[in-house]
C-alpha cells in the first residue's frame, strides 16, 4: 500500500508541463516530491516560520521575545470543498468501481490537495515547494458532499494564489468551490464550478486560482509561469480527436452539417472560406469522411470542452436536455405517426385540435417515458394508455385567434414581434435590385410611384410618395437580393418554393404601419422569362385572397431569415469565436475574461446540438424551412454581403437600417424614426444600463489607455477573435481598434448585447409567435395562383381559395416538428441565470465592482417597471391594445417555463 501511495505522489521539485484546463483552472502535474506527513510532524519542522496578523506573509521573524515566539507557530489552515451530487455520478455509482471509490472515502483520499504560493521564494528567487494533504468526505447531503483537509501554513509560504488538486476516483466530479478556512485575514476562497477529471482518465493535476483578478502585469511573481501555461494548454496542438474529458479550443470550419458518406443526398458544403464565407466553431478532430475529405464524419455526440457542457445537477430540468429528447424520441414517434410528409391540413379545425384534442402517438415500451422527459407536450390518456401530442395554446392566439389574420397584426409584428431587426427605412426611390440583370432580369421593382400614391391617397394629399420619402414614412422588409439567387435551385426541391420578396409598408400619423404592397419575383429559368407582380390590399373577394397568400410567402421569407440569420448566425454562430478566444487567450485570472465568461454558458454545446440536428442536412431547418438544402448557404450568404461587428450595437443597428439617426439632445443619444418601436424603446434603455456597468467595470481596471495597449492577453484575444474567430473577414477595415478603455468598453458591451438582449429578443417569443404557424408559417410550398397557372389550378383557387392558403402551410408533420421543437427553445430552465441577477464571486470580493453591480442590478429592476408601466399606456399602440400580448422580451427577469420574458445572461438555449 505504501509502495503504491508513494509511486501516487511524485516528486513536486518543479512546474513541467501542463494539460488543458477548464476556466477558472488549469491541470498540473510533476511536482518534486514532498511526503504527505501529518500535521503535527509538519508543525515541529517549522517552528521558524509564522503567519502575521496582518497577513503579510513569507517575512523572517527577528525577535526572541516570547510574543514573538508564540507569532512563530504556523497556521493550522482547513480547506472545505464542495462538490455538487450530479446525475452523471449517481449513475456512475451503479458501475463496478463503486466499491473501489467507496474504499478510497473510507479512508479518507477522495481528494489531494496542494497548496500553490503566489510568491517566488525572495532567497533563491524559484517557486515555493507546495504543501500537500488528502481530503476526506465529511458530508453527504442529497444535492451536495463535502470535502475537508488541514495544511499546517509557515509564514516563509506567503500568500495561497492558488490550489492543485487530483481526483483519485475513478468517475469525474463536479467541483464548485473550495474555501480555506483560518487565515488572520479571513477565509480564502476558490471558485470552481468545474468538472475534474479522473487521474485514472487523465493523470494531470488540476489548478484553481483564487477569486481575486489579476491583469497580466500585476500578476503574482509564484503564478505567472502556470498562468501561461494554462493557456498554452487550452489552445491544445491542433492535432488528434478531442476526448469528452478534455478542455482544449480550438478553431475548425463548419464541415460537420453534412453526411455524404451515408449518402449523396446529404453531402453539404463547407461553410467557412472563400466559396462560403463563416464564423469558426470549435475544432473536434473527428476523421474525415471518405467520399468528401474537406467534410467531417458525424458522431452520436459532439464535443465541446468539458466545462462548456450542460449542467447535469440532480432535481434540475434542463431546456436543453428536453431538445434532445424532442429531437431523438419525439419526432420520430410523429413520423410514424404522420407516414405523408406532404399531408396538409385540410381544415383549420384540424390546426386548432392541435392545442384542444391534440395527436395520438405510438406508445413507447417504458410506459411514462414522455411525460417524464416532456410534461408540457405530451399528456397521458389513462384509459387507453395512449401518449398525446398536445401543445399549449399560444398566448397570442389565446388574445385574439384571428389577429394573424389581420393586416395590422401583420405590420406591428414587424416593430414588437419575433423578427424585429428586418424592418428598414426606404431611402431610394424607385427600389431598384442590384443584382445582375442579365442573369435575374430588369432590376426596376414593379412598386411604382403610382401604386404607392393610390394605395396612401385619403391619408397624404398632395405629392404622396416625394413627401412620404422626405418625411420617413415609407418602410420595407426588403428579401428580394438575398433569396433571388436561390429561388431557381430551391424550386428543384420537392415540397417547396422561393421568390424574391419586398413588402412596403407605409407609417400612418398615429405611429402605427400599414402595409402597401408585396413584390413577388421569379428569376428567368430555362425559356421562361423573369416573372413578378404587385399584390396590395383590396377590397374584391379575389384580390383579397391573393393579398393573404402573398403575406404567406413573405412571412414564410422572415421566418427564415429570422432563423437562419437574425437568430443563428449573428448570436449563435458569430459569439463562438469570443469564446473560444477567450479561453485560449485570456486567463482564468484576468478580469475581463470574469467580465465575459457569465455571458459564454452553455453556448458552445448548444451550438453543437444544433449541428447534430436542427442545422443539419436533412435536420428540422432543411425540411421545414423553404430556403431547405440551401438553408445554411443562405446563412453564409448573409454573413457575406451583411455581417459587420460594428453594426452589432444595438445603436448602431438602428442607425445602419434608418430607424434611428444620432442625436445628442435626445434619451440614449438617438431618436428614433419610429416612436412606438417596442424592441428599440426597451433595447435601449438595456442597452445604457450595460454600458454603464462594462463602463464602470473597464475603468476600475484600466484607468490609463496605455494598461489596455500593453495588456498581451487582451490584444491577442481581440487579433484571434477578428483573423481565427472570423478569419473570412480579417481583413475589412470596419474592425474596431482597442487602444482604449473607450474601445474595450464598446467592444464588450457589443458581445454581451447580443448573447444577451439581442438573443433574448429574438428567441423566447419563437412559440409566443410561431406556435401557432397560419402567423408566422416555416415554409410556403406553392406558387401564387397567378404565377403561369393553368386553366384547372385557377379554377380551383376561385373555387376554394381557403384550401389553396392551407396547401401553402407547413404541411402536418413539417408543422408539428417545428411546433414542439419551437415550444422548447422557448423555455426558460430552471437553472437560468438572468441578467444582473446573481453576483460572480470575483465581483463580489472588489469593493468597486460589487458597488457597480449592484447599479448595473437596481437599473435592470428599474427597467421591469418601465415595461410594466409602457404596456398600459394605450397610446403606445404597437405594444399594446385589445388582444395584443404586451411586449415584454426584453423584460428582464422571468420564472421558469415559455414566458415571453426574460433576458438570460447568455444563449443557453
Amino acid at each position: 500500500m505504501n509502495a503504491m501511495l508513494n509511486s501516487q505522489l511524485q516528486s513536486l521539485n518543479s512546474y513541467p508541463s501542463f494539460f488543458l484546463s477548464p476556466k477558472p483552472s488549469i491541470l498540473f502535474h510533476g511536482f518534486s516530491s514532498l511526503p504527505v506527513h501529518p500535521c503535527q510532524h509538519f508543525l515541529k519542522r517549522n517552528t521558524n516560520f509564522c503567519i502575521r496578523a496582518n497577513y503579510n506573509v513569507g517575512a523572517k521573524t527577528g525577535s526572541s521575545s516570547m510574543a514573538t515566539s508564540i507569532d512563530q507557530i504556523p497556521v493550522t489552515v482547513k480547506a472545505v470543498v464542495t462538490v455538487k451530487v450530479t446525475t452523471g455520478e449517481f449513475f456512475s455509482n451503479l458501475g463496478l468501481t463503486k466499491p473501489v471509490d467507496d474504499f478510497t472515502d473510507l479512508f479518507g483520499k477522495t481528494l489531494l490537495l496542494e497548496l500553490i504560493s503566489a510568491v517566488l521564494d525572495h532567497n533563491t528567487g524559484l517557486k515555493r515547494e507546495t504543501i500537500k494533504a488528502y481530503a476526506h468526505r465529511v458530508s453527504h447531503k442529497s444535492d451536495e458532499v463535502k470535502y475537508e483537509s488541514s495544511f499546517a501554513v509557515p509564514a516563509s509560504f506567503g500568500k495561497v494564489g492558488a490550489i492543485v488538486l487530483e481526483n483519485e476516483h475513478h468517475k469525474e466530479m463536479y467541483l464548485n468551490n473550495i474555501v480555506l478556512e483560518g487565515f488572520p485575514n479571513g477565509p480564502l476562497h476558490f471558485t470552481c464550478n468545474s468538472w475534474v477529471h479522473s487521474k485514472y482518465d487523465n493523470p494531470h493535476k488540476r489548478i484553481f486560482f483564487t477569486n481575486k483578478s489579476f491583469l497580466p502585469s500585476d500578476t503574482p511573481s509564484g503564478l505567472k509561469r502556470l498562468r501561461e501555461l494554462e493557456l498554452e494548454n487550452l489552445r491544445g496542438t491542433g492535432e488528434g480527436k478531442r476526448k469528452t474529458f478534455e478542455r482544449i479550443y480550438d478553431y475548425d470550419t463548419y464541415n460537420d452539417l453534412g453526411d455524404p458518406d451515408k449518402s449523396s443526398e446529404l453531402a453539404r458544403p463547407v461553410l467557412g472560406g472563400k466559396d462560403h464565407p463563416f464564423p469558426r466553431r470549435c475544432r473536434t478532430g473527428r476523421p474525415r469522411c471518405k467520399k468528401d475529405p474537406l467534410s467531417e464524419q458525424r458522431s452520436s455526440s459532439v464535443y465541446v470542452p468539458r466545462d462548456e457542457a450542460f449542467s447535469e445537477v440532480k432535481q434540475l430540468t434542463f431546456s436543453a436536455k428536453t431538445l434532445k429528447s424532442v429531437m431523438h424520441a419525439l419526432l420520430p414517434q410523429l413520423e410514424i405517426s404522420l407516414l405523408d410528409p406532404h399531408l396538409g391540413f385540410p381544415h383549420f379545425t384540424a390546426i386548432d385540435s392541435l392545442f384542444c384534442e391534440g395527436l395520438t402517438l405510438p406508445t413507447p415500451t417504458n410506459a411514462g417515458f414522455f411525460q417524464s422527459i416532456l410534461p408540457r407536450l405530451v399528456k397521458a390518456v389513462t384509459d387507453t394508455e395512449e401518449n398525446l401530442l398536445l401543445f399549449e395554446t399560444p398566448e397570442f392566439i389565446e388574445r385574439d385567434k384571428f389577429a394573424w389574420f389581420r393586416d395590422e397584426e401583420f405590420s406591428r409584428q414587424t416593430l414588437a414581434g419575433l423578427n424585429p431587426y428586418s424592418i428598414q427605412l426606404v431611402t431610394d426611390w424607385p427600389m431598384k435590385s442590384k443584382l445582375d440583370p442579365k442573369i435575374y432580369g430588369p432590376p426596376e421593382s414593379l412598386i411604382t410611384t403610382e401604386l404607392v400614391e393610390r394605395e396612401i391617397r385619403g391619408i397624404m394629399t398632395v405629392n404622396e410618395v416625394p413627401y412620404a420619402l422626405k418625411s420617413k414614412r415609407l418602410f420595407v422588409l426588403d428579401y428580394h437580393d438575398l433569396l433571388l439567387p436561390y429561388v431557381n435551385k430551391v424550386r428543384e426541391v420537392e415540397g417547396t418554393t422561393l421568390y424574391g420578396s419586398r413588402a412596403l409598408f407605409f407609417l400612418t400619423k398615429d405611429g402605427t404601419l400599414r402595409p402597401v404592397a408585396i413584390e413577388l419575383t421569379r428569376p428567368p429559368t430555362g425559356d421562361k422569362p423573369q416573372w413578378k407582380q404587385v399584390f396590395t390590399p383590396t377590397w374584391d373577394a379575389t384580390g383579397c385572397w391573393l393579398w393573404r397568400l402573398a403575406k404567406a410567402h413573405v412571412c414564410a421569407h422572415d421566418v427564415g431569415y429570422h432563423q437562419l440569420v437574425i437568430h443563428w448566425l449573428r448570436t449563435h454562430c458569430c459569439t463562438e469565436p469570443y469564446i473560444i478566444a477567450a479561453n485560449r487567450q485570456l486567463s482564468a485570472m484576468h478580469p475581463i475574461y470574469r467580465l465575459l465568461h457569465p455571458h459564454f454558458r452553455y453556448t458552445m454545446e448548444i451550438n453543437a446540438l444544433a449541428r447534430e440536428s436542427l442545422i443539419n442536412a436533412g435536420g428540422i431547418i432543411e425540411s421545414a424551412f423553404s430556403p431547405a438544402k440551401y438553408s445554411n448557404e443562405l446563412s453564409s450568404a448573409a454573413y457575406n454581403q451583411l455581417w459587420r461587428f460594428d453594426m452589432e450595437a444595438l445603436p448602431a443597428d438602428l442607425i445602419r437600417r434608418g430607424m434611428a439617426v444620432e442625436d445628442p439632445t435626445a434619451e440614449h443619444g438617438l431618436r428614433l424614426t419610429i416612436e412606438d418601436y417596442p424592441f428599440a424603446n426597451d433595447g435601449l434603455i438595456l442597452w445604457d444600463a450595460m454600458k454603464q456597468w462594462v463602463s464602470d467595470y473597464v475603468n476600475h481596471y484600466y484607468p490609463e489607455p496605455s494598461l489596455v495597449q500593453s495588456d498581451g492577453e487582451l490584444q491577442a484575444w481581440w487579433t484571434e477573435v477578428r483573423t481565427k474567430g472570423h478569419a473570412d473577414k480579417k481583413d475589412e477595415p470596419w474592425w474596431p481598434v482597442l487602444e482604449t478603455p473607450e474601445n474595450l468598453i464598446h467592444i464588450l458591451t457589443t458581445i454581451i448585447w447580443v448573447t444577451a438582449g439581442h438573443h433574448a429578443a429574438v428567441n423566447f417569443g419563437q412559440y409566443m409567435f410561431a406556435g401557432y404557424f397560419p402567423n408566422r408559417p416555416t415554409i410556403a410550398r406553392t406558387n401564387m395562383p397567378t404565377e403561369n397557372p393553368s386553366d384547372e389550378e385557377f379554377k380551383n383557387f376561385l373555387k376554394k381559395p381557403e384550401v389553396e392558403l392551407l396547401k401553402c402551410f407547413p404541411s402536418q408533420i413539417q408543422a408539428t416538428k417545428v411546433m414542439a421543437v419551437l415550444d422548447v427553445l422557448s423555455n426558460h430552465s430552471p437553472d437560468e441565470e438572468y441578467l444582473g441577477e446573481n453576483m460572480e464571486p470575483s465581483w463580489e470580493e472588489n469593493r468597486v465592482i460589487k458597488a457597480a453591480f449592484e447599479q448595473f442590478s437596481g437599473r435592470l429592476k428599474e427597467l421591469e417597471g418601465i415595461i410594466d408601466e409602457r404596456n398600459t399606456n394605450l397610446k403606445l399602440k404597437n405594444r399594446v391594445g385589445a388582444g395584443v400580448v404586451p411586449y415584454e422580451l426584453l423584460k428582464p427577469f422571468s420564472k421558469p417555463g415559455v414566458t415571453g420574458r426574460g433576458v438570460p445572461n447568455s444563449i443557453s438555449i
